[in-house]
């Protein structure tokens, strides 16, 4: 007669587990690109019908690290965004008047987002990527064409780059990389407003220009790979898992027609920063006038991204007139 409640064992024999090594820093994981380079932006407008503008970002993933017979290797993290857009629609009668249209921005991380699982709760990270989601768009959209009225600006992060390469080691100081916390977040901003901007695009508000987002970095010529340099330079879009020391990082929200910047956002060491960078420029200039560069040429995707459905949505205006 068995024991009901005793769990029982299985009946064949077992073997003990092995796990694997964790990535160590002799395994190359050096950049893929030139520092002019951007990565690659896959931009669709027009995914969701149901509402009044949506479109979808994914950046190229980078190339994984080669395999290894005596280690794990996880494939690096990418970034994929999706974006819909809610309005104009009428506040309620209980809402005071207001001559301008009232913005309100979310982001949320969905809980398979990063290797970390997020909470199904908006934390304060999220809250403060509204905020600076905000203020990049606030300044751009007609607002008193649309009194007493508000739009939505809704943003699903479905997978997120992270601030570092997953291998850190947090108990060996001299090989962990130096790495400022939340630069992850500034390359996450800035596809939340390439994909804020295509998406209000496609729901037909009137802007005063299209708001591109960009993102450059000074780093050490010092790699994951474990290459040392005492050299610096200015990356463009970077990925933020590939290099080893990055001294500061900027992101900027351009309007390319007004040569205005809506948002702004410096991370790192910003006041150590040599004055060697360049021969005219300091570090602050140079960095913010690299992530315009960036800006720039991302605003070719969105424009690119957004000419094709308006085009074809003027076709079909002229054949039912």
């Amino acid at each position: 007669m068995t024991d009901r409640r005793r769990i029982n064992g299985p009946a064949g024999g077992t073997a003990p587990p092995l796990f694997a090594n964790l990535l160590t820093s002799n395994i190359p994981r050096t950049p893929s690109r030139d520092a002019e380079n951007l990565q690659r932006i896959f931009l669709k407008t027009g995914l969701v019908p149901s509402v009044s503008g949506s479109a979808y970002l994914e950046i190229e993933q980078p190339p994984a690290l080669p395999k290894n017979d005596h280690s794990f290797n996880l494939s690096p993290s990418s970034l994929k965004l999706t974006c819909t857009v809610h309005g104009p629609r009428p506040l309620p009668r209980s809402s005071p008047f207001v001559p301008n249209v009232l913005l309100s921005t979310y982001v949320k991380f969905a809980p398979f987002a990063t290797r970390g699982r997020r909470g199904y709760l908006r934390d304060t990270s999220e809250r403060d990527l509204a905020v600076h989601l905000e203020n990049a768009l606030r300044g751009v959209i007609v607002g008193d064409r649309w009194p007493k009225s508000g739009v939505e600006i809704i943003i699903t992060i479905l997978e997120g780059e992270e601030d570092y390469w997953w291998h850190r080691n947090s108990n060996c100081s001299d090989d962990a990389p130096q790495i400022p916390a939340a630069s992850g977040m500034m390359s996450i901003l800035c596809g939340c407003i390439n994909v804020a901007s295509a998406a209000i695009a496609d729901a037909g508000l009137d802007c005063i220009d299209i708001v591109a987002s960009g993102v450059a970095a000074i780093v050490g010529k010092t790699f994951v790979s474990g290459e040392s340099g005492h050299d610096l330079q200015v990356i463009l879009d970077p990925n933020f898992s590939e290099h080893r020391e990055v001294l500061a990082s900027c992101v900027v929200g351009y309007l390319q027609s007004r040569d205005e910047v809506t948002e702004l956002w410096m991370n790192g060491g910003i006041l150590s920063l040599p004055e060697a960078l360049s021969d005219d420029q300091n570090g602050i200039t140079l960095l913010i006038d690299s992530a315009i560069q960036a800006a720039i040429a991302a605003r070719h995707v969105l424009v690119e991204a957004i000419k094709e459905p308006t085009e074809h949505r003027l076709a079909q205006h002229k054949i039912t007139s």
